[in-house]
């Protein structure tokens, strides 16, 4: 059973940094493509970043040129970077994983394996 545990999150103030990280447990020798989504209250799901087992990324244009994904294969954690936080970010961020060597077209969710959830808060 695949499970992904995830950093706790924090509240920062707008242009302000936070990273987060989510760690993979579990069938661990599988390959996978790994990706944030976040959800904000009255907003629908969203698809954050991405990184597949070639290291390829994608990034929706919201966090484009802010937030950096990344992963350490040896430690089966990927990771967060948001720099130049808006009060806009405000919202639960969620990891995923899916086994396959390079992910789903960006924002496709099906299939994957969920983290718990953090949730990161900005303020103005």
């Amino acid at each position: 059973q695949v499970q992904l545990m995830q950093s706790v999150g924090g509240s920062v103030q707008a242009v302000g940094s936070l990273s987060i990280s989510c760690a993979v447990y579990g069938y661990t020798n599988r390959i996978y493509c790994m990706a944030w989504f976040r959800h904000a209250p009255g907003k629908e799901r969203e698809a954050v970043a991405s990184i597949d087992t070639l290291r390829s990324t994608s990034y929706a244009d919201t966090v484009r040129d802010r937030f950096n994904i990344s992963k350490d294969n040896a430690k089966n954690t990927m990771y967060l970077q948001m720099n130049s936080l808006k009060p806009e970010d405000t919202a639960m961020y969620y990891c995923a994983a899916v086994p396959l060597v390079r992910c789903p077209p960006f924002g496709y969710s099906d299939h994957y394996y969920w983290g718990q959830g953090t949730q990161v808060t900005v303020s103005s």
